[in-house]
């Protein structure tokens, strides 16, 4: 076993590289500080032991050298060990001082390097740190030195006669005074500088200004600070994102909600996944399916739920299917099916029960059969309404959904109206929604919904629902919030 000190890229997680979230997805231990992106943690096996070792200004939880033995311990029993740290180990990560730690006890470790704040926070304000023209070098420097060595190492005026671009990272306390010795070295007062905060996050915020009025510019930490010509350049591109700066709470189960968080978080927003409901599988009797002439899915998660609760466990494929034909309530319904190899015979044009119903042929022979595969609990409109055509219809449950106790410090910043949209994707989410946050004590946030049901659900539960999708699908209700929010 061993132990590796992993960058975890300055905030975005798509930045992790492939190596980093290999060695996490295999992690018995993961020790992280407060730079590191928190939904990297669920790159890592549940059971996984994570060690928390934040630091911040005023509130360390370890120091360093209890960081270096916590390593050395779980790496010494045999542990696969990752340390997630922010940006790069080796860029003024102190990543050096914990794999000295490790090689002086013995205990194997490897390096997986990250993306640095110096290099990538820059690159999502706009502004390349070298360019043509403009600079043909770059250095880096921190602006916050050790205290304890009694001495400091940075020239400022020195790096004043360098020239190129300066990137300054940890030094926004000290920027007015970092921009005095610069001038002082040579450097022009009117040398454009850039402050980019919170850098690939979405709440990133980029101040720009000159050597002479940067210390009254309000520079905050975390920040990468740019000086030099290339910090005049504005290429954004992040920060000009329709959705960039809007809170936007996704109801959607967990194993659902992946493919809306991505949308949603490439559009600029940042997505606060509160998980309302939870997809719970039924044990459940296999039918006979040479009974029915007819097969119907209502969504996505009763396909899943009967191929692996159902053909799956009998140990049998699609072809146990054949002389059935199929109906999927929508696309997404349809591209569960797709995946296993089949293709409905029926979708309709609108993606609800009503549309399934009127889009249904008439039965081919008198007494047909159609077994519809759905949720424990659902309306009732699909299974009457085919009876009435004369359809035989048996219902077969196959899944369920169960409210679960989301974060209470986010259903509190909801309740406040400290976010801008809630999204909900069925009347699940919405009754369980309902039934964690309770009432508002703060503005209402917007409302998106997927389709009619879910909206009437939300109205009859006391929400106002401000837009809803058309046509009912993640990429509808995707549109609906950028239309809605982007303005």
């Amino acid at each position: 076993m061993t132990v590796w000190l992993v960058g975890a890229g300055p905030g975005d997680p798509g930045l992790l590289t492939c190596r980093g979230a290999e060695v996490l997805a295999t992690a018995e231990v993961v020790v992280h500080d407060r730079l590191a992106n928190p939904a990297l943690l669920d790159l890592s096996p549940p059971e996984a032991l994570r060690v928390s070792v934040g630091k911040a200004p005023g509130n360390v939880e370890m120091d360093q050298e209890q960081i270096n033995a916590v390593l050395v311990e779980h790496g010494a029993a045999g542990k696969r060990v990752v340390r997630l740290k922010g940006g790069d180990p080796f860029v003024f990560g102190r990543g050096g001082e914990e794999a000295e730690a490790l090689m002086a006890a013995g205990v194997p470790f490897e390096v997986v390097p990250g993306i640095t704040s110096a290099i990538a926070a820059p690159a999502y304000g706009g502004i390349p740190v070298t360019h043509r023209g403009l600079s043909t070098h770059v250095t880096i420097v921190t602006g916050h030195e050790d205290p304890t060595k009694g001495r400091t190492d940075v020239e400022w005026e020195a790096l004043a006669r360098v020239g190129g671009t300066l990137v300054i990272l940890m030094g926004a306390a000290r920027v007015g005074d970092i921009a005095a010795r610069l001038i002082a070295g040579g450097r022009s007062p009117e040398t454009p500088v850039a402050a980019v905060r919170n850098g690939t996050r979405p709440d990133q915020q980029t101040i720009r200004g000159t050597l002479a009025t940067i210390a009254d510019a309000a520079v905050r930490a975390p920040s990468a600070i740019v000086v030099g010509e290339v910090a005049a350049l504005d290429l954004a591109w992040f920060e000009t994102r329709p959705l960039f700066g809007k809170r936007i709470v996704v109801t959607r189960a967990r194993e659902q909600a992946s493919e809306l968080r991505q949308r949603l978080e490439a559009l600029g927003a940042e997505v606060l996944e509160l998980a309302a409901i939870r997809v719970e599988p039924i044990a459940f009797a296999f039918p006979h399916l040479h009974r029915y002439a007819w097969l119907v899915f209502t969504s996505a998660n009763g396909v899943r739920a009967f191929f692996e609760r159902g053909l799956d466990a009998l140990g049998v494929d699609a072809r146990a299917l054949a002389g059935l034909r199929l109906a999927a309530i929508g696309p997404g319904t349809a591209a569960a099916l797709a995946a296993r190899g089949l293709r409905p015979d029926v979708v309709p044009e609108r993606f609800v029960a009503e549309s399934l119903l009127d889009a249904f042929p008439a039965p081919g022979a008198p007494g047909e059969r159609v077994l519809l595969a759905r949720a424990e609990q659902a309306r009732d409109v699909l299974p009457e309404g085919l009876g009435e055509r004369g359809h035989l219809v048996d219902v077969l449950a196959v899944y369920r959904t169960v409210r679960t106790d989301p974060d209470p410090s986010l259903l509190e910043q909801v309740r406040a109206g400290e976010v801008d949209a809630l999204t909900f994707t069925s009347s699940s989410t919405v009754t369980n929604f309902i039934e964690a946050v309770g009432e508002f004590t703060g503005p209402q946030p917007v409302v998106v919904s997927i389709g009619p049901v879910t909206s009437a659900t939300a109205r009859d539960r006391g929400l106002r629902v401000d837009a809803e999708a058309d046509p009912h699908t993640i990429d509808g209700l995707v549109e609906v919030v950028a239309a809605t929010l982007g303005g």
